[in-house]
């Protein structure tokens, strides 16, 4: 994860700096020193600190950092949470890309542990969808875990999941399970997309490992969460809500997807202040 979370820090750097920091460049003096604190103007929950620190670091190896709290923990507004020693320019520099990672990882975070309160301890995972910002996804899954919630699958590649295109395009359901059967390991879990009882009919005679509930009311999820009766895990998905999640917690299913948990996460308010030590010299003024 560090070297894929250095090259997005390096594309955000380079798509801020450019040619260069002009107004810093031509303000503050190479040598001039500071010190910097990061501080919470709002409750959250933090997450991304090691990748604020990475931005700093990447711009200035020397600049000395301490962290004052861990990812996942839950900050009161005023709070400081790193404190960052260095050139100058390096902390300036740096400034809005360190932010603009820490402010949406905690976005996300403070977001999934609203929902992950409100369940109240309910024995359901609570998981994400793909429904990231692209390129982010590896961190927005991390800040998903910070908030409390657990990871669907990261991408296609590390999970099967059938859905009503693919059931379409394979005739059917049981074409589809049986047809995927033939070239994925037996230790890899299947799930099957249903929208209606006769699909959830269909996945349990395929041996579906997982069944997705997707778009059901109320009913329709009592209904095949008695025809499953255990014989695979229950997801539901589509139409959750912190207004419903509770609700569908209690009707017998085993995970809960809702893509809002990335996709409906606003920033949150973070900010830096700088203490400056006085210059040793000053640039030549420019004409």
């Amino acid at each position: 994860m560090m070297g894929y979370v250095e090259k997005l820090i390096e594309l955000a750097l380079a798509e801020d700096i450019g040619t260069g920091d002009i107004t810093t460049d031509y303000l503050i003096d190479p040598v001039q020193t500071g010190r910097a604190v990061i501080r919470a103007k709002e409750s959250l929950v933090l997450a991304g600190v090691g990748v604020a620190q990475q931005v700093f670091e990447m711009l200035d190896p020397t600049v000395r950092i301490a962290a004052l709290h861990a990812d996942g923990t839950t900050l009161e507004s005023g709070t400081s949470i790193l404190e960052i020693e260095g050139k100058l320019r390096c902390l300036l520099t740096g400034e809005r890309t360190a932010l603009n990672f820490m402010q949406r990882l905690s976005g996300i975070a403070t977001h999934v542990r609203s929902y992950v309160n409100t369940m109240n301890g309910l024995p359901v995972r609570l998981v994400d969808t793909r429904k990231t910002t692209p390129g982010l996804r590896t961190l927005e899954k991390y800040a998903v875990r910070m908030g409390g919630a657990a990871n669907h699958r990261m991408g296609l590649f590390d999970g099967v999941l059938i859905k009503d295109n693919h059931i379409a395009a394979c005739g059917g359901i049981l074409q589809a399970v049986a047809r995927i059967r033939k070239h994925v390991s037996h230790l890899m879990k299947i799930e099957v997309e249903a929208s209606n009882l006769q699909e959830v009919q269909d996945a349990l005679e395929a041996g579906a490992d997982v069944i997705m509930l997707d778009n059901m009311n109320g009913d329709q999820i009592r209904e095949a969460a008695t025809l499953i009766d255990g014989k695979s895990l229950i997801e539901v998905s589509g139409r959750v809500s912190q207004d419903t999640i509770v609700r569908l917690a209690q009707s017998g299913v085993n995970i809960i997807s809702v893509g809002a948990l990335t996709h409906g996460a606003r920033s949150v308010d973070i900010s830096m202040d700088i203490l400056v030590s006085a210059p040793e010299r000053y640039l030549p003024a420019v004409a």
